[in-house]
């Protein structure tokens, strides 16, 4: 249980430094479904090459089950992302994702009716703790944040997005199909799906130069490949709304990268706040290795 809580905290830190690659990008002409399309296929490339070292018949799906990875690559990685580079461009990194994490909310009353998972007083807590620390860390109230309408609708948009790939890789699982080959159809359909968008447009960018094409690798590889196949295997193991509170650690990451790289401000409120994170991420860890 230890090794999959471990892998849903470490693909929740990964998943924190998306702000930083996202503006290192942005800083070679990429615009965001260009993002999406080279961050989803570089993670193609290395489930591909995983998978065909591991288990060729990891490739095999039935077609009735094809729905399951329309929505984690379509919906829940295509359109979250869209969402959630869109916050950031319209706000801090942390202001977004503090959005983007009303996601265990929604995994938590989604995961009940459909997988019957329980309610408890412990997951209450942890959840209240880990949202209340998000806001805190965000700085929402405080007047430093400059909120729009389009803004917040994306980080939303990011949050429900997100919320649904537990949901969809649930039912995967359930079904018997292996985290990578969620992940490998994941990424496919993703890489398709940014493809018929235009994301090959800015793709010459990407080779502009040798710090470009780095940049470039290292975004699909740091943000993508490592932290949804940590990610996915963690769900293998730990409850859906458990999974989302321990990878609230992300706006944590993303604060502290904005203040050591980009000079954003740390506030008595946001420090609190990790604070609060960090308390429902352990209330959570010691519930699960009590079960």
């Amino acid at each position: 249980m230890k090794k999959h809580f471990s892998s849903i905290l470490l693909a929740g830190i990964l998943w924190g430094t998306t702000g930083v690659f996202r503006r290192l990008l942005d800083s070679i002409g990429l615009n965001t479904i260009s993002v999406v399309f080279i961050r989803s296929l570089i993670a193609l490339i290395c489930f591909t090459v995983t998978l065909l070292i591991r288990d060729r018949n990891a490739f095999k799906i039935k077609l009735k089950d094809l729905w399951c990875f329309i929505g984690t690559g379509l919906v829940s990685f295509l359109l979250f992302t869209l969402c959630y580079f869109k916050a950031m461009t319209l706000m801090s990194l942390s202001t977004a994702a503090i959005l983007l994490y009303s996601a265990p909310c929604f995994v938590i009353l989604i995961s009940i009716p459909c997988f019957h998972e329980k309610i408890n007083a412990a997951k209450i807590i942890a959840l209240v703790l880990a949202f209340a620390g998000c806001c805190l860390v965000s700085g929402i109230g405080s007047g430093e944040n400059h909120l729009s309408a389009l803004g917040i609708l994306c980080g939303l948009g990011s949050g429900i997005c997100y919320a649904l790939y537990s949901i969809f890789s649930r039912f995967a699982l359930n079904r018997g199909y292996s985290s990578l080959t969620i992940n490998f159809y994941t990424s496919l359909l993703a890489t398709l799906g940014a493809l018929c968008l235009g994301g090959w447009q800015s793709l010459p960018e990407c080779f502009s130069s040798s710090s470009a094409v780095l940049i470039s690798v290292s975004t699909g590889i740091v943000t993508c490949f490592l932290p949804y196949m940590l990610y996915t295997y963690g769900l293998t193991g730990v409850e859906n709304g458990k999974a989302s509170i321990i990878a609230s650690i992300e706006p944590v990451v993303a604060t502290l990268m904005g203040i050591l790289i980009f000079g954003e401000s740390l506030s008595l409120m946001s420090l609190c706040g990790i604070v609060l994170v960090l308390s429902a991420i352990v209330i959570t860890n010691l519930r699960t290795s009590k079960e």
